[in-house]
């Protein structure tokens, strides 16, 4: 922009240095006073770009520094360092100087920084985390030991579709006014999908309006999971973290394209469902893969797939799966209902002699994985261990949407034979089992052909499916299945399958040596590792599977946490939430012991002490 003897009349090697502090004030001064904001609530580690910022206040800014600096600088400045942090610190080290490398801006020694990425391995991934929001009937279940207690319970999901969520389809007319009336209207619903904390997640009111709240679930659910694994989201900055999204629902998109007069600038980002995934690596400057994926029912265990695949690969070190489905509309409803696939009573019934069909529902849940070997060196609490994924199609099956036996034996046996493991030896099957005419007799023969074969009959396959308690989550539903069985195992015990009262006739379980898990189930002891299959089957052919396993037991406790360390750090974008923070922390304290207030001192002052209150 200028030379190095600029209008500030200093020449460059005689400008006085100047601090990286002083620029950061100096840049969080000058972004208020253009966006009109605050000093104090000017975030440092926000993308500039969010204060609303033009480019040619980015050029001005550009410029104010060069005679500030006495050097010149590129007009490309502000996207070259997007918050005032990164663009404080290149400039006191002077790394603007140099030619833009990719790694330069990542942390220093971070692993998309670094360079170094781990040779591809087979090592088991750790399950260090887990979020989620589903529905739970007379309540939302909001996080696993909502969801553990939940189907311990036996809990039913099921209701009306909430007051107001379908009205904008009726149009007054009697021939739509009977449709609707004659459309199922039960489900597995959340109470609110319109809600959402944008003041914490540093978004604007008007673009928070227009995000579908698939995006919104994510952010939330997320956040929540890498908590659970006690990482502090703001530590994973420039990291290789790669974010994995099961999504099939594009309902708000085709409602935000049907208003033309409505369209704004935000509305391409609000309504694409690739955002879902990239909004999330966006908000925590996350480097590893960042995609969604739509296998239809199965996505979100394909999701599951590809996280594992990255980490044993290394193009991840942190791997955040799961998937998120929301029921905005009645079409698919009417779709499956003219086709003859949801349920009379609205209840999923797995393997069930009274199994009629499926009960659609919407929530969102995600893990957080890592390699076993970064998660012990990092002394992360691991609930489960994947063993081996595997996917495949069915092919040229009896129709676009028939399952195909063949295929579902085939990806069993791969998937066992890649990890490693007997088919015998694994204890639990978190089935598919959406409780069909169809679906369910061709699951079971697959299953007992492949994992049932070479058992006794004192010791069968044990089976269940999650879709008994929410009804089936589409894209999410394998997620809520994974979750359901890696709490299993954390627990040692294996929650019923609801609405389970007699065997299908049509399926010959003792030959097959299944066994539905008709009543809570203390987890068997064989003399193996325990173990569990998770499947998951999309309706256009896509199949998955997943391996788990038992944790390794934990090493010897560590040392107790020093006194001088028994302090709880709290932050938020606000005092006000901080205060809230504070209150619901001194609800909860008094009952808890010194080994429970040393741990949560560690994982405060682990993740920064930044949190999503929640009553």
């Amino acid at each position: 922009m200028h030379s190095s003897n600029d209008r500030s009349g200093v020449a460059q090697d005689e400008q006085p240095p100047i601090t990286e502090d002083a620029l950061r004030r100096h840049l969080v001064e000058e972004i208020a006073r253009r966006s009109r904001t605050a000093a104090a609530d000017i975030d440092p580690d926000r993308p500039l770009e969010e204060f609303g910022l033009a480019s040619r206040d980015a050029v001005a800014i550009a410029g104010d520094l060069e005679q500030m600096l006495g050097r010149s600088l590129p007009a490309t400045l502000v996207w070259e360092y997007p918050t005032i942090n990164k663009l404080s610190a290149a400039l006191a080290s002077g790394a603007d100087r140099a030619p833009v490398r990719a790694a330069e801006h990542a942390p220093a020694g971070s692993p998309a920084g670094s360079g170094a990425r781990p040779a591809p391995s087979d090592e088991p991934i750790a399950v260090i985390g887990v979020g989620c929001r589903f529905p739970g009937g007379e309540r939302d279940l909001t996080g696993p030991a909502d969801y553990w207690n939940f189907l311990t319970g036996r809990g039913d999901a099921v209701r009306e579709v909430p007051g107001g969520r379908w009205d904008a389809f009726d149009d007054g007319s009697p021939e739509v006014g009977d449709l609707l009336a004659r459309t199922t209207r039960l489900g597995g619903f959340l109470d609110d999908v319109a809600g959402f904390d944008a003041q914490f997640f540093g978004i604007t009111p008007r673009e928070a309006a227009v995000m579908d709240p698939q995006q919104r679930l994510v952010l939330e659910v997320a956040w929540e999971a890498f908590e659970h694994a006690g990482i502090g989201p703001a530590s994973l900055r420039g990291s290789r973290t790669g974010v994995f999204v099961g999504v099939s629902a594009p309902e708000y998109a085709a409602f935000t394209a049907s208003d033309l007069a409505s369209l704004e600038a935000f509305t391409a980002t609000g309504a694409a469902l690739s955002i879902i995934a990239n909004r999330l690596s966006y908000l925590l400057d996350l480097r590893g893969p960042s995609m969604i994926v739509d296998t239809a029912c199965s996505s979100s265990l394909v999701s599951t797939h590809l996280a594992v695949r990255a980490l044993r690969d290394g193009e991840a070190d942190v791997a955040l799966a799961g998937g998120v489905n929301v029921l905005l509309s009645p079409t698919v409803t009417m779709t499956f209902d003219l086709a003859g696939g949801t349920a009379a009573d609205g209840r999923c019934k797995p393997f069930d002699a009274s199994a009629d069909g499926m009960v659609r529902a919407e929530g969102c849940g995600a893990v957080v994985l890592k390699r076993l070997s970064d998660a012990v060196r990092d002394g992360d609490r691991v609930l489960a261990l994947v063993r081996g994924s595997g996917v495949n199609s069915d092919g040229r099956s009896n129709g676009l949407v028939a399952p195909n036996s063949d295929a579902q034996r085939a990806l069993l046996r791969d998937v066992y034979a890649a990890a490693g493991v007997d088919t015998r030896e694994v204890d639990y099957l978190e089935a598919h089992g959406t409780g069909t005419f169809l679906g369910d007799p061709i699951e079971a023969k697959a299953v007992g052909e492949v994992l049932g074969a070479g058992r006794s009959a004192d010791a069968p396959l044990l089976v269940g499916s999650a879709k008994s308690n929410l009804g089936h989550m589409e894209s999410a539903a394998g997620v809520a299945g994974l979750i359901k069985a890696v709490l299993a195992l954390h627990h040692r015990v294996i929650p019923p399958s609801a609405h389970y009262k007699e065997p299908n006739p049509h399926i010959p379980f003792d030959d097959l040596r299944l066994r539905v898990v008709a009543d809570e189930t203390p987890w068997p002891d064989r003399g193996h590792p325990a173990r569990a299959g998770v499947s998951g089957f999309g309706f256009g052919g896509t199949n998955a599977h997943v391996i788990l396993e038992a944790a390794p037991a934990p090493e010897a406790p560590a040392a107790p946490v020093a006194e001088t360390l028994r302090t709880f750090p709290l932050s938020d974008t606000t005092a006000d939430r901080v205060r809230e923070h504070a209150a619901l922390l001194a609800e909860w304290l008094p009952a808890r012991d010194d080994a429970a207030l040393a741990d949560l001192a560690r994982t405060l002052h682990r993740r920064g002490g930044r949190g999503r209150a929640r009553a």
